[in-house]
């Protein structure tokens, strides 16, 4: 009962593990954290885990006498996850690497599934909803967080702005559609999750921001880059991507000299639900 008396933490192992917290999934999942319903001796399964948060801190949380299992697709990140696991010494974690369309796991053998804006990223919403109902046991708790779609409209508004001016008006379209699937509306989200046996028990909202000093250093920010970049250069003809960017990254500046810097709102929402 006194193995945290052990604090054999090493620093220069810590570095490895340490940067646990990317700022993206953290105002998400500090609210989701503050929403779940602690309790011993029981099943959860953390949906787009990634690098372990905020898996590998419910797990901490609940305790040994509680199973923990996390999926995600993404291999890397799932061996840096175990790293964690390792360093930290928790024991009561199973990974597995695949998609939340095909969890798998027992009927009924659930008591929480949570997901920290993982489930509004995946291929087939409906497939995966269906399958947190099968797995969940009658009265679990399933809550979730998700960004919504006024997500960063400041840079879309320029974005749409360049497209008109070189009467891109298709790739407008695209540029909406691909929006309302990655981030569809409340409304159609909980409607599937009623028809799937879900009783929504309340819905947070809340917002961040992106603060920048002007385009050029929001759009060389790594996060940009690495989660929005190619989704917004795939809407794009290809003999214009550098023009399009061009003129976005010039309107951004011109903001950003009017303005005092550039500011992209983060709108989001928290989602808690039981099964029926």
């Amino acid at each position: 009962m006194t193995k945290y008396l052990d604090n054999t933490f090493d620093p220069n192992r810590l570095l490895n593990t340490f940067d646990e917290l990317p700022f993206w999934s953290a105002p998400f999942g500090l609210k989701l954290l503050d929403n779940i319903d602690y309790k011993k001796n029981i099943s959860v399964l953390d949906i787009g885990f990634g690098s372990g948060f905020p898996l590998t801190e419910i797990a901490m949380r609940l305790g040994d006498s509680c199973t923990i299992y996390g999926i995600d697709p993404w291999a890397e990140a799932i061996e840096r996850t175990r790293l964690k696991l390792d360093y930290y010494n928790i024991n009561n974690v199973n990974l597995i690497e695949g998609v939340a369309e095909n969890i798998p796991l027992k009927d009924d053998s659930l008591d929480l599934i949570t997901s920290n804006n993982g489930i509004n990223n995946v291929a087939d919403i409906e497939q995966v909803i269906s399958e947190c109902s099968r797995i969940m046991k009658p009265g679990g708790q399933f809550i979730q967080t998700m960004n919504l779609d006024k997500t960063m409209f400041e840079f879309y508004n320029v974005m749409k702005d360049v497209l008109i001016e070189l009467k891109l008006y298709e790739e407008i379209e695209d540029m909406h559609k691909h929006i309302a699937v990655k981030r569809p509306s409340i409304d159609l989200f909980t409607e599937i999750m009623q028809e799937c046996g879900f009783i929504i028990k309340s819905i947070e909202y809340d917002q961040f921001n992106y603060k920048f000093v002007d385009g050029t250093t929001l759009l060389s920010h790594y996060f940009i880059r690495m989660a929005f970049m190619d989704s917004w250069i795939a809407l794009l003809p290809q003999n214009k991507i550098k023009e399009i960017f061009s003129q976005i990254e010039n309107a951004l500046n011109k903001q950003a000299d009017i303005l005092g810097g550039i500011k992209l709102s983060v709108p989001y929402v928290l989602i808690d639900a039981i099964k029926k």
